[in-house]
């Protein structure tokens, strides 16, 4: 199993601290994808720490038991969730975890359940994550509300998730100046960065361009209707493949 080191941290990385954790062997840093505050990652902090060959775990965090609001809440996160995600220019497709960070009961688990169902029917476009103990990542896990699980040692008396993509394993280190936690994952973490490789298209424009013409003259030599509609998809089809707008 693959095992890669990473961090997490609340106080924004810089043009000296990013590189820095980098040169240590850290390829990850989980930060906060919230509307404000000092914590907040920005969309300048996103490009420098991905300029400096570190991935990102975005995690939804304001209050640690926001997770208490149920559905509601859930609604309310996911929404302000993606509207930073678009800000900060996390790529669609990656993963926003929603933080339960308290010693959370059994009786509690239902509406943790609720808010996690919620928060995903709230970011379509992305997938979803849970940060908590082990009982959390148990529970939301048998629910099936969400896909990636990063679960902290804090509160799980010693017992480790075989869900876990991410594992928090030390907590309050001093590094290059800052608080940080240390963890570690194991595949399917959901990370981004704002490094992403230009779309590539399975036709050039210019290969496209010369066989629409010949669709053209199906389209004018029919006069079926049905015809005619399914020459003018497969057009659409090619200008898809290129690149180009439908028409």
């Amino acid at each position: 199993m693959r095992v890669t080191k990473g961090f997490d941290c609340s106080t924004p990385l810089t043009a000296q601290t990013a590189p820095a954790f980098a040169q240590d062997g850290y390829m990850f840093v989980a930060r906060y994808l919230v509307p404000s505050g000092v914590k907040a990652l920005t969309k300048t902090e996103a490009d420098l720490i991905s300029n400096s060959a570190l991935n990102i775990i975005s995690v939804f965090e304001t209050t640690s038991d926001r997770a208490l609001g149920g559905r509601s809440a859930g609604l309310a996160d996911g929404a302000a969730a993606i509207q930073v995600a678009g800000k900060v220019g996390q790529p669609v497709g990656s993963c926003i975890y929603f933080a339960v960070d308290f010693n959370a009961t059994s009786s509690q688990m239902p509406t943790i359940i609720a808010y996690m169902q919620a928060a995903s029917e709230a970011t379509p476009n992305y997938t979803t994550g849970v940060y908590g103990s082990y009982a959390v990542i148990e529970a939301v896990q048998k629910a099936a509300v969400c896909s990636h699980y990063w679960q902290t040692y804090a509160w799980s008396n010693g017992n480790k998730s075989t869900y876990a993509n991410i594992y928090q394993n030390l907590n309050d280190v001093i590094e290059h100046g800052i608080a940080i936690d240390h963890d570690e994952s194991y595949g399917n973490e959901g990370w981004w960065n704002t490094k992403v490789a230009p779309i590539t298209y399975p036709l050039t424009i210019s290969d496209a361009n010369l066989l629409i013409p010949f669709l053209s003259a199906g389209y004018t030599a029919t006069s079926s209707v049905a015809a005619q509609a399914e020459f003018h998809r497969l057009a659409n089809v090619l200008r898809k493949a290129s690149g180009q707008p439908e028409q």
